[in-house]
C-alpha cells in the first residue's frame, strides 16, 4: 500500500503485532509509546494515518487526538480497551475518524485502514480536472480535500470532509442518518448513527457562524440531514 503510519500505544506486544502485520503490506511504520513521543512525531513527520490509543502515558490518547487536530487532518482510528459507546463518542468528538475496540483482528485494522486510503484516494481518481464547486461563501475542491468559508480555509477531518462533500454535491437531497453512516463510513462499519450526528455537529461548528441556525447543513426532522444555502 506504500502508506507512513504511526502506532501509538504502551502495549509493546500491541505495537509489535500491529507494526509486523503493517509492514508486511508494505507500509513504513513508527511507533510511539506515550502521549508526549506521538505529538512529537506527528509535528515532526507527515502520517497518512495514526492508530492511537485511548489510554496512554503522560497524555492521554482523547488529548493528542484533539491537539493533533490543532495542525493535521491525518486520519486517525481509536484503538480502545473499554466497550461503552461513551468512550467512542468522545474519541468522534475529539476528532477521531474511526475507532476499534480492543481485543480486534488485525484483519479487521487492515479492513478499516484500507477503507480510509481507498476513500481519501477517490477524488484524485475520479477526473484529471479539478473537482471544484462555489456555494455562496463556500469553495470545496474535491482534488486537495480543501474547503473555504468567506476565504478563510477551514480544517476538516477526513470524515467531516466526507459528509460535506457529499451532501454538498447533492443540494437538497436529505440523507438518512442510516444512509449517511452506510455511504461515508461503509456497510461493514460497527458503529451506530450517533456517529453522525457527532460529526454533523462538528462539521457545524466549524463552517457556521451559527450553528444552532445553520446556513449550510440543515436537518428534515425526522428524517435526516441535507445542504442547502
Amino acid at each position: 500500500m506504500g502508506r507512513k503510519v504511526l502506532i501509538v500505544d504502551d502495549e509493546k506486544l500491541i505495537v509489535k503485532g500491529l507494526r509486523f502485520s503493517l509492514e508486511q503490506e508494505g507500509m513504513e511504520v513508527d511507533c510511539a509509546y506515550d502521549g508526549e513521543e506521538a505529538l512529537e512525531m506527528a509535528r515532526a513527520s507527515r502520517y497518512d494515518f495514526i492508530l492511537l490509543d485511548l489510554m496512554l502515558p503522560k497524555v492521554d490518547g482523547l488529548e493528542v487526538c484533539q491537539q493533533i487536530r490543532e495542525f493535521s487532518n491525518v486520519p486517525i482510528i481509536m484503538l480502545t480497551a473499554k466497550g461503552e459507546d461513551m468512550d467512542k463518542i468522545l474519541g468522534l468528538e475529539y476528532g477521531a475518524d474511526d475507532y476499534i475496540t480492543k481485543p480486534f483482528n488485525i484483519l479487521e485494522v487492515k479492513a478499516r485502514i484500507k477503507a480510509i486510503m481507498r476513500r481519501a484516494a477517490v477524488p484524485a481518481q475520479e477526473t484529471a480536472e479539478p473537482k471544484i464547486l462555489e456555494i455562496g461563501d463556500l469553495r470545496m475542491d474535491s482534488e486537495s480535500r480543501r474547503v473555504f468559508i468567506e476565504g478563510n480555509e477551514i480544517n476538516l477531518t477526513a470524515k467531516e470532509f466526507d459528509v460535506l462533500e457529499l451532501l454538498v454535491f447533492n443540494q437538497n437531497k436529505v440523507y438518512s442518518r442510516e444512509n449517511l453512516l452506510n455511504l461515508v463510513w461503509g456497510y461493514e462499519y460497527p458503529g451506530d448513527v450517533r456517529t453522525v450526528d457527532v460529526h454533523i455537529r462538528r462539521l457545524r461548528e466549524k463552517i457556521e457562524k451559527n450553528p444552532s441556525d445553520p446556513k449550510y447543513v440543515h436537518t428534515k426532522w425526522g428524517v435526516g440531514y441535507y445542504f442547502q444555502v
